[in-house]
């Protein structure tokens, strides 16, 4: 039996532990999955209703962070990356999961939430 190690941690200043209290909690901490089943990770937050983005990043050990999956509640964007491979759902502004489907060893890497307010929303508070 093999096994993949998908470790989840929170993007950058968003990282409670480094950055103090975001507000953005991501679920599991870590993760083991047997290879060729699912992976899902859960982001929520607690900040207002603007804050719709959310932000999937994956980094391989060594390799800059790379942006898989972009959503907001009518959105879901995974730019080039593989629909067949990945998968992301957003139902509510606060909350959202990431599937890594059919998982295999070049998955292992660590995956980071983030979540942003609109631009404009941004501007105009």
């Amino acid at each position: 039996m093999i096994s993949v190690i998908i470790t989840l941690t929170f993007s950058l200043q968003w990282t409670s532990g480094f950055a103090g209290d975001s507000g953005v909690t991501q679920s599991p901490g870590v993760l083991w999955v047997e290879k060729n089943q699912p992976a899902e990770m859960n982001c929520s937050h607690n900040k207002d209703a603007s804050y719709f983005q959310m932000y999937w990043y994956r980094q391989h050990q060594g390799k800059p962070m790379e942006l898989i999956a972009f959503t907001t509640t009518t959105t879901i964007d995974l730019g080039s990356f593989d629909k067949n491979k990945f998968s992301a759902t957003k139902e509510k502004v606060e909350n959202g999961s990431f599937t890594v489907k059919n998982v295999d060893s070049d998955d292992s890497a660590l995956y980071f939430c983030a979540v942003s307010q609109h631009s404009v929303t941004a501007l105009l508070a």
